[in-house]
């Protein structure tokens, strides 16, 4: 097998060059080691944002890179909200503020974070008094006014998800548990990569004319695979969430914190009915990035209790933590105030790294790669293909407007398929699948698998079998964490299904060709 682009990493960014390289017509590769979005780009703070903290910072240290990097970021969040609705969404979030001086202050940088959007624009800031902001968080500690703005939350999981399946859709070729356990040359140059598929052991060689690396926190890794004596470019900042059974948003409005007693900025959002309580922001080394900490929990439990002093003992539901792939600085002022800009280098042999970054400027990062890779190939970057130029997000429609018109009409259409009536699954399944939401309900082998199997997120047998048959699942935790969010919302729950998944995941993996490579390609 031989490509143009191997791209080495299916998280957000390794996912979005597959689909750029796609679209303009490169035979591409797109090899993940574990599942699609395994690590960070499914445990983010779900917020699709400019960076209210970088703004802020640019300003205070007179640093031109962070500005420009919130207006990047905020172009990218308008362009995650138009055009997939039916993952992301407008979020208003408070600001609280004790005094007027404070207000202003807020009220002023918040108004330049609107400017900053421009066209992109979601919505005005707006300050609050101290009657409006009890009205919209009832159980916030009293005695504060503040300032509400607008940023995106969405599915992490599934964006990444949906974008490798639109790649897949253009003729990339997507291998999931598929490791790069070496690297080929000839005359000093990469020329692919030696492929070991973790399921069963088994290795084959890809060619490929330039090979890029996407892995996020484990870009050192690959980099040192190409040349062993490199210095590291990747600092791992951990980042943990936790999940709070109350609902502290429920009117529909977040909460960012905007200083905490170590400066950093803490955020409270409205997640499945439930509250989204992070992040943390800890230097770790790689193979910690994952691993929830108790210290880190009682940090953001003890904000919890003091913006929400009559909630009692918050009662947690779900924990997770993911690293960050910090571009190294000196290390003097910790992870924190480091620059969330991305980098490529090309290193003499050709491979192409993409490093830094964050999950909302993927497609930027995306392109700056795309764009490094085609050099090696001595030609400009290809615009896209008829084809690629038509293409959209799977589950959308060819533009937001009709995306929209066509989820309102599915709304009433898809109750008529349905053996009882449940207005939860019919919106789980819009906010998952979008306009693919009936291919789900066809995988049902009978009118049973289409009642939901837990009341705390409407997953069906259907949409199990979808995943498998369509979306790479192989096992209840790609279900039960990243084709829904049960896993990440209720870990009690999310345990109570795993048999019920994993022998539903059996029974189709049971189905499937045995060669190992075969059944990693999307239908």
């Amino acid at each position: 097998m031989s490509v143009d682009v191997l791209v080495i990493g299916a998280g957000a960014t390794g996912a979005t060059l597959a689909l750029e390289a796609a679209r303009r017509g490169l035979r591409v590769a797109l090899v993940e080691a574990g599942d699609i979005a395994i690590g960070t780009s499914s445990r983010s703070t779900k917020l699709l944002h400019g960076g209210v903290r970088y703004l802020e910072l640019a300003f205070k240290r007179l640093d031109w890179r962070q500005l420009q990097l919130v207006r990047e970021a905020l172009a990218e969040r308008g362009h995650w909200l138009s055009q997939a609705p039916f993952l992301a969404r407008r979020l208003e979030l408070l600001l609280p503020t004790a005094h007027p001086l404070q207000t202003i202050y807020y009220g002023i940088g918040l108004g330049l974070y609107d400017l900053l959007a421009g066209q992109k624009g979601i919505g005005a800031s707006r300050w609050l008094g101290q009657p409006a902001v009890r009205q919209a968080l009832p159980t916030l500690a009293a005695g504060h006014g503040g300032v509400a703005y607008s940023d995106g939350q969405f599915d992490d999981a599934r964006l990444n998800l949906l974008i490798a399946r639109t790649a897949a859709g253009l003729g990339a070729q997507v291998f999931t548990r598929t490791e790069v356990v070496g690297l080929q040359r000839h005359s000093d140059r990469l020329t692919g990569a030696v492929l070991r598929n973790v399921e069963d052991g088994s290795s084959w060689e890809l060619e490929a004319r330039v090979v890029v690396n996407a892995t996020g926190i484990g870009a050192d890794a690959i980099r040192r695979m190409a040349q062993p004596d490199l210095a590291p470019r990747v600092q791992v900042s951990r980042g943990m969430h936790l999940v709070l059974e109350a609902d502290l948003c429920a009117g529909g409005i977040g909460l960012l914190i905007p200083a905490t007693d170590d400066g950093r900025v803490l955020f409270m959002l409205p997640f499945h009915g439930r509250t989204l309580v992070g992040t943390t922001d800890i230097a770790c080394p790689g193979e910690a990035a994952t691993q929830p900490s108790a210290e880190e929990e009682a940090y953001l439990l003890d904000y919890v209790r003091r913006w929400f002093p009559d909630l009692g003992e918050p009662v947690v539901t779900s924990r997770w933590a993911g690293g960050r792939p910090l571009l190294r600085s000196d290390g003097s002022e910790g992870t924190a105030t480091v620059v969330r800009e991305h980098v490529v280098e090309t290193l003499p042999c050709g491979l192409v790294s993409v490093m830094g970054g964050k999950w909302t400027t993927c497609r930027p990062m995306a392109l700056d790669g795309l764009e490094a890779a085609v050099r090696l190939l001595d030609r400009p970057l290809p615009a896209p293909t008829e084809q690629g130029a038509a293409t959209v997000l799977l589950g959308a429609a060819a533009t937001p407007e009709a995306t929209l018109a066509e989820l309102d009409r599915l709304r009433g259409h898809l109750p008529g398929l349905l053996p009882a009536p449940s207005p939860e699954l019919v919106e789980h399944l819009l906010a998952s699948h979008g306009l693919a939401a009936e291919a789900v309900l066809a995988c049902a082998d009978s009118p049973a698998e289409l009642h939901p199997l837990s009341e705390v997120i409407p997953l069906t047998a259907a949409e199990v079998r979808h995943a498998v048959r369509h979306e790479w699942a192989r096992s209840a935790d790609d279900v039960l964490a990243r084709r829904c969010r049960l896993a990440f919302v209720d870990s009690a729950e999310s345990e109570r299904l795993r048999p019920r998944v994993q022998d539903l995941v059996d029974q189709e993996l049971a189905s499937l060709p045995c060669s190992p490579t075969s059944h990693q390609k999307n239908p």
